[in-house]
């Protein structure tokens, strides 16, 4: 079966560490929360509001271990008085679990986004 897993993370500010730091963090918690390897990511694609553009988030996955795994950086649309600095992932999977077994994870200020299933 393939299933989607969502996620964000707000950042500290414009700038490599925090982008990378903070995507580190976030594919980390959506691994583990998840109980994901890699051999199971599909592919992933991140997002990043228009006001993050120091790095691509995509390089902390890689970091993380995701050499084979497809992955993708995008723009958000700039929406006014949307939330700032906020990367997003959307990670397509191939595990034998129902929809209601997926953990999608929203970090720090990025909570605000999705507090109906936040953890």
């Amino acid at each position: 079966m393939v299933r989607a897993v969502r996620g964000a993370i707000q950042v500290d500010g414009n700038d490599r560490e925090s982008i990378i730091s903070g995507t580190t963090e976030l594919v980390t918690e959506v691994m583990e929360r998840n109980r994901l390897t890699t051999d199971e990511v599909i592919s992933v694609i991140f997002t990043a509001t228009p006001d993050l553009t120091a790095e691509f988030p995509a390089l902390a996955a890689r970091k993380l271990g995701f050499h084979d795994v497809p992955l993708l950086c995008a723009s958000e649309i700039g929406v006014p008085g949307a939330l700032p600095r906020v990367v997003r992932l959307m990670a397509h999977v191939a595990v034998d679990r129902p929809r209601q077994e997926i953990h999608h994870v929203y970090l720090r200020g990025a909570v605000a986004l999705r507090v109906d299933i936040a953890q």
